[in-house]
């Protein structure tokens, strides 16, 4: 069926339209397609990767049930060089961390802490693996430890633990016999603590034997 004049001069200016913009409309679809076919593989390797995580991560529970100390560090090392990016990596390396100390390898229990304090996505196990790398260190009692845990306490705050962030810098103050900065920062931290009605009975009861030993006032 022939076209009538209208149709005809529609149909001539698309033609020229489209000679005109056609290689940046390709462009633009293009573009378009690669970026959703890019997230659309994201998204399946992150649902694979969290697949396979949870796989290693059960292999790693069952060694710990065994008490095979060898296979639950190498599962714990294989989730940080396969699944980093994964929740799974930093909860298994602060268990991992936390079996080492226990079997008193105190360099393997602060190499997971520091992996963990460095790649940890979760800001729960972030703070976690901070405030028990500062922990540690203090422990350690070195003067190279003492600079170490200074650093990492002189980073912000993980929102939520900035109670337990005063009372481990307390913790390192006491540790060094500053006992008047200590039971500043205990007291500090009590305030803090007070305010966050979600922290477990616990923590106030440490916090308030360590706020006695130093002669602080909880208020």
């Amino acid at each position: 069926m022939p076209l009538d004049l209208e149709e005809q001069e529609q149909l001539d200016q698309f033609k020229a339209f489209w000679q005109k913009y056609r290689n940046l409309i390709t462009g633009v679809l293009t573009v378009v397609l690669f970026a959703y076919a890019a997230y659309s593989g994201y998204g399946w390797w992150r649902n694979n990767q969290a697949l396979e995580a949870s796989k290693l991560y059960e292999t790693m529970v069952s060694a710990i049930a065994k008490g095979d100390k060898e296979q639950t560090l190498r599962a714990a090392d294989d989730m940080q060089k396969d699944f980093a990016r994964t929740p799974y990596a930093a909860m298994s390396s602060l268990i991992a961390a936390r079996i080492a100390s226990d079997a008193g390898d105190s360099a393997k229990a602060l190499d997971y802490l520091r992996w963990t304090a460095k790649n940890a996505s979760n800001d729960g196990y972030l703070a976690l693996a901070k405030l028990r790398l500062v922990a540690q260190l203090i422990e350690q009692g070195s003067e190279k430890d003492f600079a170490e845990a200074d650093l990492v306490l002189k980073e912000s705050p993980i929102t939520g633990f900035e109670a337990l962030w005063l009372e481990r810098r307390g913790d390192w103050y006491l540790a060094q016999k500053k006992n008047a900065d200590a039971k500043k920062s205990y007291e500090d931290a009590w305030k803090k603590l007070d305010q966050a009605k979600e922290f477990p009975e616990e923590a106030r009861r440490l916090l308030k034997v360590k706020l006695d030993a130093v002669g602080g006032v909880a208020k």
